[in-house]
């Protein structure tokens, strides 16, 4: 059984970019989008962005324009590049299934498999 494992963070300077990345096999949800969920310190889990079969991606206000999620087809990865960080996008990011956005994950319907990848941007 596969266990997918967040990859990519790290401690970032306001302004700068870093890319994570998640094996997209092993969920054994029935839907085929991935999605990206965090956890900022002391806060609940938030959705970020999900990629649906056909590669169409939606994304939280907050990370528009500035955050874009891939899935790479062949390697079945999904990826994350983050751009133009700001220090409240610090938090533990997680790969999911069956999680298209925040009302799933509230009603806890998201599976995930990996431990998250910590990502730490400073002012």
């Amino acid at each position: 059984e596969a266990h997918p494992v967040e990859s990519g963070g790290g401690l970032v300077q306001s302004g700068g970019s870093l890319r994570l990345s998640c094996p997209a096999s092993g969920f054994t949800g029935v839907s085929n989008a991935m999605s990206w969920v965090r956890r900022a310190p002391g806060k609940g889990l938030e959705w970020v962005s999900t990629i649906d079969g056909g590669g169409r991606t939606t994304y939280t206000d907050s990370v528009k324009g500035r955050f874009t999620t891939s899935r790479d087809i062949v390697k079945n990865i999904l990826a994350l590049q983050m751009s133009s960080v700001k220090p409240e996008d610090t938090g533990l990011y997680y790969c999911a299934s069956d999680c298209p956005g925040m009302t799933a994950v509230v009603a806890g319907l998201c599976e995930y498999r990996g431990q998250g990848t910590q990502v730490t941007v400073s002012s």
